[in-house]
C-alpha cells in the first residue's frame, strides 16, 4: 500500500465514524423531539379543561360579585330611606310628644298635692361627682 492509498482508507473511516456519530446524534434528537411533542400534547390536554374550568369560575364570581353589588346598593337606599322616615318623624312628632309628656307630667303633679293646697316638698337632689346621694343619707347629715 501506498501512501495515497492509507490516506484514502484513513479519510473513508473518519467520515464512516463522523457519518455515524451524525446518525446517532440524529436519532437521540427525533427521541427527544418526540417525548417533548408528547408532553407538550398532554399538557394541553390538561390546561385546555382547567382554562375553561378557571374561566367558568370567574364568570360565576363576577355573577356572584354583580349580585352583592346589587344587595349593597339596595341596602344603602333603605337606610338612606329609613334615615329620612326617622328625620321625618322625629321632626313631626317630637314636638308635640314633648309637650303632650310636659302636660301629662303636670297632671300628675297637680293631683299629687295634698288635699289642703300645700305645696308639695320639692326634692332636693346633690350631686356629687357623677351621682346623686340618696335622699336618705342626705336627712341624716340634715339632722
Amino acid at each position: 500500500m501506498t501512501g495515497g492509498e492509507v490516506a484514502g482508507i484513513l479519510v473513508a473511516v473518519f467520515w464512516a465514524i463522523l457519518v455515524s456519530f451524525l446518525a446517532v446524534v440524529l436519532v437521540r434528537l427525533a427521541q427527544t423531539l418526540r417525548a417533548t411533542t408528547k408532553l407538550v400534547a398532554d399538557v394541553t390536554e390538561q390546561a385546555v379543561p382547567l382554562l375553561a374550568d378557571a374561566s367558568a369560575t370567574v364568570r360565576s364570581a363576577q355573577t356572584q360579585l354583580d349580585r352583592v353589588d346589587a344587595i349593597a346598593t339596595d341596602v344603602q337606599e333603605v337606610t338612606s330611606n329609613a334615615s329620612a322616615l326617622s328625620t321625618t318623624v322625629a321632626s313631626t312628632f317630637g314636638g308635640p310628644l314633648v309637650k303632650v309628656a310636659a302636660f301629662g307630667y303636670g297632671v300628675r303633679r297637680a293631683m299629687s298635692r295634698k288635699s289642703d293646697d300645700e305645696p308639695a316638698a320639692q326634692s332636693r337632689r346633690t350631686v356629687i361627682v357623677g351621682r346623686t346621694v340618696p335622699a336618705a343619707r342626705r336627712k341624716k347629715r340634715r339632722g
